[in-house]
């Protein structure tokens, strides 16, 4: 290898400062928002610790893998399809054609003496499994899901990859040093059983985030004077009730304006009032214009923060030092949908939208939202809607009073017109022509992708701006306060995907050679080299010094390469800036295995690093809290593993649950009964009130029985973990 680098990537990808040791790590604060660095690619060794001799894994030169993996298409294998390449593609100086392996794969045949023959049938990883299943000694490596892979690893399928960890360092400390995902990939209690290799589409690190348009914010909410326009509508009649107090204060940590620490901020309900509540009362009187309703919410915030925002009062959204509310985001939809004249000239501006307002698969993103938005665990779970109460007891959000509350409030907004009539109606409305048309007003999605839009479809140079903004405050009930505790939190946190891949025993089990070369290629992929070519590519699409190491800058507090010239130019010219796009179906990185977030980091719009970096300033001070992938002395804190070992029994009676499977889809042409109560209100018959929907996913769905099991599987986990 030509170049290495020695920048702690051990730390970087895995968040520890040791190899082996068997103890969790402290946890390592997310640092200030990534910056560039020309500081060199070095770190002070730490004290070398005696290290137990780590016997080698052995196999003939050239040994041949056939890999039946992929990610979720044909665009998406470690091998070029005629889409893709056409009659022949040109990156980083080689021509590809159909049927050549990716680059990261030519390089990783090249670092391991490994040769890779693409059996990959372009499937889901689910389906993929089901085409190979009766024939797995025609493959050595095969994508799936992790619960079929471990229902298959059970029935002796695949390889008990566990029992080789002493063989595989990096994979071994990476599972020492997060607890969760050790116990995310355990196929069984008793024996300890790992039947795959995770993947982590990035890790210990937030996921999807809420975004907003800023021009939209500072246009109804800074400035001097009163708020003016020449043309409003009126508010619709009130539907939706204070979810944040009407008296009272309440102060809350907020990361100061420069970032540079912590201060507490209060909201003054008794000098304001409760925005949503004022606006209620002016209605309850007649009609309330939209520029009324501004100037009410400019002198709120005025009232409510002590004249902290001064005129940026937008910077209650969009600032470092945001601390809004889910009352304060309902009231400012009611402003942009009333002031839609000043905002875009007509008289369409509709609110919330998802990235495709007709696919369940992003519809289901608003019911993510509002858990973040309302203080409801288990709406983005790492596993279906189960969450962990502070006790360490498992909960189901589907069979909670409180999720069917929380979804009143969005009828109630949907009825105020605050929801996209297209997200209502199920009509084929993208993020892309809602903000091109100037039509939303935010979302919750990936920041990376959306943010690509600022370029795409809006028109930077006169001011539009679309860009990520503060987790909201909310009431949280993690056991602290009985009276639940005013903080920001996200569900929507990192850690092991569904799919997976794994090692066939009919194929490579079969043989030493392919079994050790399979577990070599999963072990070198949680090396600091593995993890940079399995996320970047190979060299030649990273920027490099004249002495032949790496440019690096800071992300997360560590020091990580920068991409090349080149590979940013390719991204724009084959994928419109589509980072994930380019990395799956052009490099063939991404595909498995740890993604880091810094490459993707790189590629985001500068819009939409402005965002994330206040997010991540935020997370990094403790202000914006999350599940942990440790097991927490308060379990309300930890993440729930994406999978937990399940029987064979156990697996018949919860798949014969299928009322509680087939109401509660998130793919696409699936169908999901939260997505359908805010489109509809209640419309199953005997339901109409949030007691009465719970108790029916509970008693006649088979929830109840669904958590018994879960806990079960849970407590096995827990105990296999405690042994360890």
């Amino acid at each position: 290898m030509k170049k290495t680098i020695v920048l702690a990537l051990i730390v970087a990808f895995t968040l520890i400062a040791f190899v082996g040791c068997g103890k969790p790590a402290a946890k390592i604060a997310v640092a200030e928002t990534p910056a560039a660095t020309t500081a060199p690619a070095k770190t002070a060794a730490a004290p070398a610790a005696e290290v137990k001799k780590v016997e080698e894994l052995k196999y003939a030169d050239g040994t041949v893998l056939r890999m039946a993996t992929g990610y979720n298409s044909k665009k998406t294998g470690i091998a070029f399809d005629a889409d893709v390449a056409g009659k022949g593609i040109e990156l980083g100086g080689v021509i590809y054609h159909a049927g050549d392996l990716k680059p990261t794969w030519v390089e990783a045949e090249k670092r391991l003496n490994i040769k890779f023959e693409d059996k990959y049938q372009g499937n889901s990883a689910t389906n993929e499994l089901k085409y190979w299943a009766e024939r797995l000694g025609d493959v050595d490596m095969v994508s799936g899901n992790a619960t079929a892979l471990n229902e298959y690893g059970e029935a002796g399928s695949f390889v008990n990859i566990a029992e080789h960890l002493d063989k595989m360092p990096n994979f071994k400390a990476y599972l020492e040093a997060n607890p969760i995902v050790r116990l995310s990939i355990t196929g069984n209690t008793n024996t300890g059983a790992i039947y795959f290799s995770p993947y982590f589409d990035g890790v210990n690190d937030i996921e999807r985030m809420p975004l907003i348009r800023a021009d939209f914010v500072t246009k109804l909410l800074d400035g001097e004077g009163p708020f003016k326009a020449d043309k409003s509508k009126n508010l619709l009649p009130a539907s939706y009730e204070p979810y944040m107090p009407t008296s009272g204060k309440v102060t809350i940590d907020t990361v100061k304006a420069d970032g540079s620490g912590v201060f507490q901020l209060t909201k003054d309900y008794d000098k304001a009032g409760n925005i949503v509540a004022n606006m209620n009362a002016a209605l309850a009187k007649g009609n309330l214009d939209g520029v009324t309703a501004v100037n009410m919410f400019r002198e709120y915030i005025d009232k409510a923060y002590n004249g902290y925002y001064g005129t940026k009062r937008s910077n209650l959204f969009i600032g470092q030092d945001a601390a809004w509310d889910a009352d304060e985001l309902v009231a400012f939809l009611r402003c942009a949908v009333a002031n839609s004249y000043t905002l875009n000239g007509t008289d369409t501006i509709m609110g919330y939208f998802s990235r495709e307002d007709s696919n369940l698969q992003r519809q289901v993103d608003l019911t993510r939202f509002i858990g973040t938005l309302f203080g409801i665990r288990g709406m983005e779970s790492r596993q279906e809607w189960l969450y962990f109460d502070y006790d360490g007891k498992l909960k189901d959000a589907r069979q909670e009073v409180a999720t069917y509350k929380t979804l009143e409030r969005v009828v109630a907004m949907a009825e105020e017109g605050l929801i996209s009539r297209s997200f209502l109606e199920n009509s084929n409305e993208n993020s892309g022509t809602m903000l091109e048309n100037d039509l939303g007003v935010m979302s919750y999605d990936y920041n990376q992708t959306q943010t690509i839009l600022n370029v795409t479809k809006l028109n930077i140079d006169a001011g539009e701006k679309y860009m990520a903004f503060m987790v909201p405050v909310a009431r949280w009930y993690d056991g602290t306060d009985p009276n639940g505790v005013y903080m920001r939190f996200t569900e929507s946190w990192r850690s092991v995907k569904t799919d997976a891949w794994a090692i066939t025993v009919a194929g490579a089990g079969k043989d030493p050679n392919k079994l050790n070369a399979a577990l070599k290629l999963i072990d070198y992929a949680y090396s600091p080299e593995g993890m940079i070519l399995m996320s970047y590519g190979p060299d030649v699409f990273i920027k490099t010094k004249a002495d032949g190491s790496y440019e690096t800058f800071l992300f997360n507090g560590q020091e990580m390469p920068v991409v090349a010239d080149v590979t940013k130019d390719l991204m724009w010219k084959l994928t419109s800036g589509n980072y994930t796009n380019f990395a799956r179906q052009y490099l063939g990185s991404t595909l498995s295995f740890a993604k880091s977030q810094a490459f993707e980091f790189q590629n985001t719009h500068e819009i939409g690093k402005e965002g994330a970096g206040y997010i991540s300033t935020a997370i990094g001070l403790g202000v914006i809290k999350h599940p942990e992938l440790a097991v927490e002395k308060n379990m309300w804190y930890t993440s729930v593993p994406t999978t937990l070992p399940t029987t064979t029994v156990e697996t018949k009676a919860i798949n014969d649950y299928t009322e509680l499977i087939s109401q509660f889809g998130t793919a696409s042409k699936k169908f999901n009964i939260m997505v359908d109560q805010i489109q509809k209100g209640y419309a199953l018959d005997g339901v109409g009130s949030a007691e009465e929907m719970a108790t029916k996913v509970n008693k006649e769905w088979g929830g109840a029985q669904y958590l018994l099991l879960k806990q079960g599987q849970w407590n096995r986990v827990l105990k296999f973990f405690n042994s360890l």
